[in-house]
């Protein structure tokens, strides 16, 4: 039914999500920045907080989950430049950064308050995901012939 399309509409709608994407990419450097500022501000206010300059287990867990959004948003941004460069979405990328934000889940968790069948749920995901992982960086490997 693609025959059906007038080719000036298309262009029109390609052209509509283009500058959509280029919006992302905006917003995600500014969603960048501010959670850099909100690492920052968190890692102040822990470590003024009595006892003056120690940081706690659950205040070190909190200060990583708060870095790992942040790289989290880094690799959203890098799929979006990698999309507005080659206008498709790389599988890969787009698993890692999901492995990314289950790790950073698995690094916040509170083990003392989660259902055991939570955590089953978390380790299958995990275990999921790394599969597809190895998968896709296999299969694009074996396409690309690199080898790295």
């Amino acid at each position: 039914m693609m025959a059906d399309f007038d080719p000036k509409l298309l262009g029109v709608l390609g052209g509509v999500i283009r500058m959509s994407v280029r919006l992302l990419a905006v917003l995600m450097v500014l969603v960048i920045l501010m959670g850099v500022v909100d690492v920052g501000w968190t890692l102040y206010q822990k470590l003024m907080t009595p006892p003056k300059y120690i940081l706690t287990i659950s205040d070190m867990l909190a200060t990583f989950g708060a870095f790992m959004a942040v790289l989290i948003a880094i690799e959203i941004f890098i799929n979006i430049t990698i999309y507005l460069k080659n206008n498709v979405i790389h599988v890969q990328i787009v698993i890692a950064t999901a492995l990314m934000a289950i790790a950073r889940k698995v690094i916040i968790l509170d083990l003392e308050t989660v259902e055991p069948a939570y955590l089953w749920g978390i380790a299958l995901i995990v275990l999921t995901m790394s599969i597809a992982y190895g998968i896709t960086r296999k299969l694009g490997n074996d396409a690309t012939g690199d080898h790295a």
